[in-house]
């Protein structure tokens, strides 16, 4: 009897991987393989250890206070204690990486296709010569489907769009046909569109390449597009790893299914989004909003006089770039609309279509070409200031890089406090006691008062920023894409403290995103742009459910995991 051995198809093999830094347990035990030819995702929230396997598997950990033990094997060889120059041969060549903010990775001072010719200099240095090197990017960049390669190629990274950026970072990444592509959260602040764009391409390429791919998200909806095979971590510790089918139909650890019900339903219209803690125990039938109990709320709504109307509001903007002179472009077509005490109103639409312009002319920091903005029934007038400033502390911004918007240097106290003083001037007493109540309002502690924000985590910044926007007692808040950002957990506690604060407070909003599964959640009437025009303007249900325009129904297509979930 002949024995057939047992073909090895393992590309990557991880066993018992412990990783320390400075002391602390950040890897504990993990044990996975990446086969050959196959899409591997690794799931979790932030600070799971995603992106730290990610780095074990590349050599990029600080070897400082690093602490590491088990094996990685690439190819059957051991990576384990490699020496740099080693490492140099293997990142970029048989190993390629795409990080998660591209705008970041790329040089600002280079062209687009020197930048990826850096990569082809490194790993094969006077190989090609400078016109078949150029060629071999061309066809790269054709082959991420980039529109006119010869301009991304000649183009500064500023000059192009986000989703355009990522592509280039796929194509230097994959310029050495790599075996492995790392995808570290590719898709992370995309519009949906893009997101969903940047995913087919990946798939594709990787049936064209006959590479294996690791993608890291911390979205299991969106993997569920992608891979072959799924790990779930918490906490540096694999919770539970299997096909993706078998992951979404029958989850057995709490956690995943925390995960997996984190991301808004579009097929029912809950109270309360469930979260990690609280999942496996939700009540889901006593969850569910009763849609004429939602019927009665928006008669009583829409019942009221309007708090903020829009009257055909225009904006034209002068564009320029490295190959035309400046020409007006219409950011927003006269749009009008209103929005009514205890309303949330939903702006939804792709990168581009001036949802965002539409925000910032609200409140006047970029002021309309045309049209008029009325609070309260009153025309407001840009010329006088106190007009403007009283608009400004009854509708307060919140916007989506919380990172950006509070001072590196400043306390979180001292950044609430400074908002609280300069509209009430009461004694340094008081306005500390009303920084502490907002605090409490927003479910932080009195500790975080002498925090730094660079201490704390994406969703904690994200409760400051919405803390100083309380902070002037306003009517409305605008939400610009406030939650595209954050881990899928976190964004369910940001989006159930919003309408905790909208009831208590009774606020309105303005929530601008591209992802209808979140504008659907907390709005009662949405409003799809396109171009700087109304394309619809509906209740939020019906929207979802009767789509009119093709931009609408391309934005319900592209919601990751739809499939599963209805």
């Amino acid at each position: 009897m002949r024995i057939t051995p047992k073909i090895n198809n393992d590309l990557f093999k991880i066993t018992d991987l412990k990783v320390s830094i400075d002391g602390s347990l950040i890897l504990n035990n993990l044990n996975f393989s990446i086969s050959k030819n196959q899409i591997l995702a690794i799931v979790g929230e932030s600070g799971s250890g995603k992106t730290i396997t990610a780095l074990s598997l590349l050599g990029l950990l600080p070897e400082k206070k690093l602490k590491q033990s088990g094996s990685i094997s690439f190819n059957s060889f051991s990576l384990i204690g490699l020496k740099q120059k080693q490492w140099q041969k293997i990142r970029g060549n048989k190993i390629g990486v795409v990080f998660q903010e591209p705008q970041s990775s790329l040089n600002p001072s280079m062209r687009c296709g020197s930048q990826i010719k850096e990569v082809l200099d490194v790993h094969f240095p006077k190989k090609f010569k400078s016109k078949e090197c150029r060629q071999l990017i061309i066809e790269q960049l054709i082959q991420v489907k980039l529109p006119d390669p010869n301009r991304i190629y000649q183009a500064y990274p500023h000059e192009i769009s986000g989703g355009q950026k990522q592509r280039v970072m796929i194509a230097m990444a994959l310029i050495c046909k790599p075996q492995l592509l790392i995808a570290d959260e590719p898709t992370t602040a995309l519009d949906v569109l893009v997101q969903k764009d940047i995913i087919e391409l990946i798939k594709e390429i990787q049936l064209t390449n006959s590479m294996s791919v690791l993608f890291i998200s911390h979205d299991l909806s969106l993997v569920s597009e992608i891979a072959d095979k799924i790990i779930v971590m918490n906490k540096g510790v694999i919770v539970e790893q299997g096909k993706t089918s078998k992951i979404f139909s029958n989850p057995q650890d709490n956690y995943t299914k925390g995960l997996l019900n984190s991301r808004p339903p579009l097929n029912l219209r809950l109270k309360r989004l469930p979260t990690i803690n609280d999942n496996h125990h939700l009540n889901l039938k006593e969850n569910i909003i009763d849609p004429t109990q939602r019927k009665i709320h928006h008669k009583n709504i829409y019942s009221k006089a309007p708090l903020l109307k829009i009257k055909k509001l225009s904006k034209k903007i002068l564009v320029s770039s490295w190959f035309s002179s400046k020409k007006p472009f219409d950011a927003l077509k006269e749009i009008t609309f209103k929005l009514y005490p205890g309303e949330t109103l939903g702006i939804l639409g792709a990168s581009g279509c001036g949802k965002s312009t539409l925000g910032r002319a609200l409140i006047f920091l970029d002021p309309a070409t045309s049209g008029d903005v009325f609070f309260k029934n009153k025309l407001i007038n840009l010329k006088i200031s106190s007009q403007i400033k009283d608009l400004r502390k009854n509708i307060q911004f919140v916007f989506q890089d919380s990172y950006s918007a509070l001072h590196p240097k400043k306390t979180i106290g001292n950044i609430i406090y400074e908002t609280v003083n300069f509209y009430e001037k009461n004694s340094i007493e008081e306005n500390i006691n009303r920084v502490n109540e907002l605090l409490d309002q927003v479910g932080l502690s009195k500790e975080f008062f002498n925090r730094y924000s660079f201490e704390i985590s994406g969703g904690q910044r994200q409760r400051i920023v919405i803390a100083r926007a309380l902070s002037v007692k306003p009517k409305v808040l605008i939400f610009d894409e406030s939650v595209a950002a954050l881990d899928i957990s976190v964004q369910a506690r940001i989006l159930n403290l919003l309408n905790k604060l909208k009831k208590e407070l009774n606020l309105s909003f303005i929530f601008i995103s591209h992802d209808l599964s979140v504008v659907k959640h907390m709005s009662d009437k949405i409003m799809v742009m396109d171009k700087g025009r109304i394309i619809e303007y509906t209740e939020a249900d019906d929207l979802y459910k009767n789509p009119k325009s093709e931009i609408t129904k391309k934005l319900i297509d592209s919601i990751p995991g739809i499939s599963f979930r209805n």
